[in-house]
């Protein structure tokens, strides 16, 4: 698999492709967390946005609304994570995740380390509290209350450096066919990726099968194993 990313990384990382408002990248949070504290100090992060439905300018339809509240409840079954329904009583809706996305590589310009918590947060915010994370000045809230400096988190997330770096992050996404989100893929671009996995998968299906992995010196050509161990 070719190299996720322009940036040059030589040593071993999780690359994963996610999307602040694609639900199951939602439930796959508390996982992922878990992921990344279990291996910090052995594997880095880097946080790629995958733009589901970035730039989108149509108001949901009652077949649309019909559709996700499906897909909310299949994600809330299987992962425990909370929704708030209410988000249906809305009039109108454009499901527009760029300005969200954005959010993400704002915290990751500001603090690498800060783009997965942030990412974890803004999720929250949009399925379980009903708040618009398609609004600038509501992103910039969630910021604030993550503990960003506000007014230096909004410069930066107007920031046409932002934008651009936005886009490259879907652009690499698109390249690599990632097709589905959550995407994790582990390795380095030294000797290649191997895929963790293409969906939601439980934190206990993952942990000890990356554990042997790492152990057999992370072998990309047993990418199948990483994920499904």
């Amino acid at each position: 698999m070719t190299e996720p990313t322009t940036e040059r990384m030589t040593e071993r990382n999780f690359v994963y492709f996610a999307d602040p408002m694609c639900s199951w990248c939602y439930g796959f949070a508390p996982v992922m967390m878990k992921l990344f504290e279990q291996f910090q100090g052995r594997m880095g992060l880097k946080v790629v946005m995958g733009g589901l439905r970035a730039g989108n300018e149509t108001p949901m339809t009652d077949k649309d609304r019909a559709y996700i509240r499906e897909a909310w409840k299949k994600v809330g079954e299987a992962t425990g994570q909370p929704f708030d329904m209410a988000f249906f009583e809305r009039e109108s809706f454009t499901y527009n995740t760029e300005p969200a996305c954005r959010a993400v590589v704002t915290a990751r310009r500001l603090d690498v380390e800060g783009a997965l918590p942030l990412k974890a947060r803004i999720s929250r915010a949009f399925y379980g509290q009903n708040r618009d994370m398609t609004n600038a000045e509501e992103i910039c809230d969630v910021a604030a209350e993550a503990g960003y400096n506000r007014d230096v988190f909004a410069e930066a997330f107007a920031a046409p450096e932002t934008q651009n770096e936005t886009f490259r992050d879907f652009l690499t996404a698109q390249e690599l066919g990632i097709r589905g989100f959550p995407t994790l893929l582990a390795g380095s671009n030294e000797t290649g990726y191997a895929l963790v996995t293409n969906g939601y998968r439980r934190f206990e299906d993952l942990s000890e099968p990356l554990e042997r992995w790492l152990a057999a010196g992370a072998p990309v050509r047993s990418a199948e194993e990483a994920g499904q161990g």
